[in-house]
């Protein structure tokens, strides 16, 4: 049923491309029966790359083709080669980029030994679909996931309630706060040298919030509704712009991913295990892959790469002075280090909203030139309240979560 319910799900938005999940779940869902089947590894690998040139495969043609063909159109038309490499003119699948890293983190696993691969196709394809986390993550491991789908979860109050209040929180943060914030971060991206310096500062600020509303309250709605029928998937955020630098905040930003790129990239290349020339190059590879997998722009490898050099340079800053860490969230000296990193991400998150270099170019131009008081950019007070409203509530959830905070208070506090 909770198959079935999952496809349905899918197909609501478009029929057509169940197939593709259909087809990422029997070939990955063979490649783990046949290398469980094999004790040669060399025979086993056959089967793993099987797994990564289909999934990646289906990836790059629906996501990263025409990035790349427009790009060698250009680099052709440099060098004056009379040639067009043809573009495709399809939608792009919702949630292509997390279930194909769901799927493959299963056949990584299998074909390492972690663990013994799925022999119920209906679980297996189950564990690809659960429709909670589908489209948006988090990015679930087999051997957390699948347990619980196998076992008998019955009504639970407690399951519904705390799921129930992480839906309703989830649903404030995303569609009372990001999509507030939505209507004047368009304004201001739609026309970034219209304004001057403060009302583009504004928007800046807002999309930083917007994001993270975004994306936070979705995970907040997917884990409330597999909480409310027994299922615990992971925390997805916790508390990222407390963070008192950029590594804390891979830490506690889209967690699902992090680790993933950690465990399934940086860990395979050598990790930190290796000469500080390869752990530096390790360190850029991850964020570009990264800025890249968030969509196929030059603006996101370049808001990958920048975040890989600030990484470094932190690091490097930290081996230096060797910092002793701040380890009460709400002290002057953290929460200064908080501002600083905040900071710092705000304005990486000028090149992953941009639609292009020269609109982020123009974002930052304005914002350190047209100090002027014309053209202001008003934003309605209650949208600022509501916005400082999250932010307390932000602050008082740290490393904690909103069911489990709110669960332990009086009822009139909860209500």
């Amino acid at each position: 049923m909770l198959l079935m319910a999952s496809y349905y799900f899918y197909m609501c938005w478009k029929v057509e491309y169940i197939l593709l999940i259909v087809a990422s779940t029997l070939v990955d869902y063979t490649a783990g029966i046949m290398m469980g089947r094999q004790t040669d590894k060399s025979k086993r690998v056959l089967f793993l790359v099987m797994s990564l040139i289909t999934n990646l495969g289906l990836l790059f043609t629906f996501k990263y083709f025409n990035f790349f063909s427009e790009n060698l159109n250009e680099a052709f038309s440099q060098v004056n080669i009379m040639y067009r490499v043809p573009e495709l003119h399809v939608l792009l699948p919702v949630g292509i980029s997390f279930y194909t890293f769901q799927t493959l983190s299963y056949t990584i696993d299998v074909y390492y030994g972690k663990f013994k691969p799925e022999k119920h196709l209906g679980y297996f394809a189950l564990y690809v679909a659960f429709f909670p986390q589908l489209v948006a993550g988090p990015i679930e491991r087999f051997s957390r996931l699948s347990p619980q789908l196998k076992e008998k979860h019955p009504f639970q109050y407690d399951n519904l309630a705390n799921g129930l209040r992480l839906i309703l929180y989830g649903l404030f943060i995303k569609m009372v706060i990001a999509d507030n914030l939505s209507v004047y971060v368009d304004e201001i991206y739609a026309n970034p040298t219209g304004f001057n310096a403060l009302s583009v500062l504004q928007g800046v600020f807002f999309y930083s919030f917007q994001i993270y509303s975004d994306f936070y309250g979705y995970s907040l709605i997917a884990i409330g509704s597999a909480r409310m029928m027994g299922v615990h998937i992971m925390d997805n955020f916790n508390t990222p712009y407390l963070a008192r630098n950029i590594a804390e905040f891979w830490q506690r930003w889209h967690i699902s991913l992090s680790t993933w790129f950690r465990d399934y990239v940086y860990f395979p290349i050598g990790g930190n295990r290796v000469q500080k020339s390869r752990w530096v190059f390790n360190i850029m590879v991850v964020f570009v892959v990264s800025g890249l997998w968030h969509g196929a722009n030059w603006t996101f490898i370049i808001w990958g790469g920048l975040f890989g050099i600030l990484y470094l340079s932190e690091a490097a800053i930290n081996r230096r002075f060797r910092f002793k860490a701040v380890k009460n969230p709400y002290s002057a000296g953290h929460l200064l280090l908080s501002l600083k990193t905040f900071v710092l991400v705000t304005f990486l998150w000028v090149f992953f909203r941009s639609s292009n270099f020269n609109e982020a170019v123009d974002v930052l131009q304005t914002l350190f030139s047209n100090w002027t008081i014309e053209d202001s950019f008003i934003v309605k007070p209650k949208v600022w309240f509501l916005l400082i409203l999250f932010i307390i509530s932000d602050m008082i959830l740290y490393n904690s979560r909103f069911d489990k905070w709110v669960g332990t208070k009086h009822t009139m506090v909860r209500w």
